[in-house]
């Protein structure tokens, strides 16, 4: 039984012309060759498994040939291609950074760089992931790297071309690889099943060229296990199944429930896929690529960037003509917003079917906010017409009824705050109309005007009205009626069960010194800090009780003398001394004779 060898290794490119996905490199290089034009240091970096190493190798194995032939490829027929073929070659030095990046290996590797080759005109060094190199390996490597003998010829590949010193880069000759392309990928794929006798679906390969990403190592290792799986004959459903890849038909139907509002239709689909261990946050990464390929085939012009399988481009195009742009973007926003906060989710399942509601009733936002308002008439719950109430109507004795209990505003021009008056019942009989900025409306003539009178207008028509009659019904300030007023606030304040404020208050003056100002005595800064809490409250109360909103406050502080030295306040160390001496004088001598200072 012969050893199985991968076909990632099994055909691998020998040659230039067999590098798939890379021309723009392998053209270049064979040009310097045939003109002789090599430099002395190359750097091939790029994404893992697009042929940067086999590149390295052919150029290597190729400026060794001796019958290099005339599109500058290698013969493979003398002695360095057939050593090279055979992996005996003395002029080519693999280094693997990864696992050499000592300073110590560089210095070995220096050391070989001064032996000439025995047999060919170079010895090529290829450094392996360069970048794993550590900065004092990469030190003691730029002088041979900028000044080799002529001889010897530096390839270095890399993955991660931004972790390498600028001093190695400003002395290499770049060639940045790129990603193999889907249907390059596909193609070189349908070579290698042809040749191994495999029966593969194009759609089939398309799905792995897609799973791969550019890599032509990890399409051909997913090529080889599928091949395993499945005995040799490749579907477009064992390939999806193995793979674990959500079907395109099933975001199909996703999207034909959502636009039928279909909630039933799309909570089955999904309890369907999850049955088969797709992940939440797999199904909406799908859905979000999904949408994205739909919204690509809205315009011709990006249509190229349509990376799905060949029998499905006609009905991608076809489902995008039917769903507006707008939907999708909509769409997009709330699958993205869905997919960040799905790992703080503590009930997966359930954060991934309110997607699905969301996106279920979705255009039913939209028309809500359209601007079409006659369309969301049509579409949204029509509200039923509210009656309009006559403002002071005429109205005979009989069916007087008390106005609804509503707060009568009054603005206070010294605080510039509006307050609120108790509500009274009142009962509405005047035919007078209120002032001339509100116009008296009839049931059938109100609800046009309403329209037209904003609600704004209407509050300031009112506050107007209050101002008016605050200033007929304002009275002078009386100290009788003052201290009526200050009972009343501390009656308030009982029925709020503020006692500590209360029981405060109870010990101050209450007195009038002008016609619109009063006067309220405080003993000590403790009586002031509970007037502050109320202060406001207070000024209100009697700006109401008066009906005059020009009525201020003026607060008299008395400090009295046992504030200012309380019985119970601790003595300091040079009072008690003080006192100790006073009451024993002799205390006061020894100190003095001893000359004694001491630390108050």
């Amino acid at each position: 039984m012969d050893k199985f060898i991968v076909s990632a290794r099994k055909y691998r490119p020998q040659t230039f012309d067999t590098v798939v996905g890379q021309s723009h490199i392998t053209t270049t290089l064979k040009n310097a060759i045939s003109h002789n034009q090599l430099a002395h240091a190359f750097l091939f970096c790029g994404p893992r498994g697009v042929g940067k190493t086999t590149c390295a190798r052919i150029l290597a194995k190729t400026i060794n040939c001796e019958n290099i032939q005339p599109n500058g490829e290698a013969c493979d027929t003398c002695v360095s291609c057939r050593t090279f073929n055979e992996g005996t070659s003395l002029n080519i030095h693999e280094l693997d950074a990864a696992s050499n990046n000592s300073v110590d290996d560089i210095r070995s590797l220096i050391e070989q760089v001064r032996f000439a080759p025995q047999m060919g005109k170079y010895k090529v060094y290829i450094i392996d992931e360069v970048h794993m190199l550590s900065s004092s390996a990469f030190n003691a490597f730029l002088k041979t790297l900028e000044e080799p003998p002529s001889y010897a010829i530096f390839i270095l590949a890399t993955t991660e071309k931004h972790k390498i010193l600028p001093t190695i880069l400003s002395r290499c000759q770049i060639f940045d690889f790129k990603r193999i392309t889907i249907n390059d990928t596909v193609e070189h794929l349908q070579e290698i099943a042809t040749k191994e006798e495999i029966k593969a679906e194009a759609p089939a390969l398309h799905v792995i060229a897609q799973k791969s990403e550019g890599c032509m190592r990890d399409a051909l290792s997913i090529l080889d296990k599928i091949v395993s799986f499945t005995n040799g004959e490749l579907t477009y459903q064992n390939t999806l199944e193995h793979l674990n890849i959500l079907d395109a038909d099933n975001f199909f139907k996703f999207l034909e429930a959502m636009q039928q509002q279909d909630l039933a239709s799309a909570m089955l689909l999904y309890d369907d896929i999850n049955r088969k261990g797709f992940e939440g946050d797999m199904v909406l990464n799908a859905f979000s690529e999904f949408l994205r390929n739909l919204l690509v085939c809205k315009d011709e012009k990006v249509a190229n960037l349509l990376e799905v399988v060949e029998s499905f481009k006609d009905k991608y195009i076809a489902v995008a003509k039917a769903t507006s742009a707008s939907w999708i973007i909509s769409a997009l926003n709330v699958l993205n917003e869905a997919e960040i906060n799905y790992k703080q989710a503590r009930n997966k399942r359930l954060h991934v079917e309110l997607a699905l509601i969301k996106l279920t009733y979705l255009q039913q936002a939209l028309d809500i906010a359209s601007p079409d308002k006659k369309k969301v008439a049509e579409k949204v719950v029509q509200f039923r017409a509210i009656k309009p109430i006559a403002v002071n109507s005429p109205q005979s004795t009989d069916d007087r009824k008390p106005i609804a209990d509503s707060p009568k505003p009054v603005v206070n021009t010294s605080s510039a705050k509006l307050m609120v008056e108790e509500p009274k019942p009142s009962y509405q009989t005047s035919t007078k109309p209120l002032s001339t900025s509100s116009t008296v409306s009839t049931p059938s003539t109100l609800s046009t005007s309403s329209t037209k009178i904003s609600s704004l207008a209407k509050i300031r028509a009112q506050v107007a009205e209050q101002n008016n009659l605050t200033a007929e019904k304002a009275r002078t300030l009386t100290d009788e009626e003052l201290q009526i007023a200050w009972r009343e606030f501390i009656l308030k304040l009982k029925t709020a069960q503020k006692h500590s404020v209360v029981s405060t208050l109870e010990i101050m003056e209450c007195k009038m010194r002008s016609a619109d100002l009063f006067e309220i005595t405080c003993f000590g800064n403790v009586q002031l800090g509970f007037l502050k809490q109320e202060k406001t409250s207070l000024l209100e109360h009697v700006q109401h009780f008066f009906h005059n909103p020009a009525i201020n406050i003026h607060v008299e502080l008395v400090e009295t003398q046992e504030e200012e030295n309380p019985a119970d306040r601790p003595l300091s160390t040079k009072e008690q001394f003080l006192k100790m001496a006073e009451k024993y004088p002799l205390v006061k001598e020894l100190k003095d004779r001893l000359g004694m200072e001491l630390d108050y």
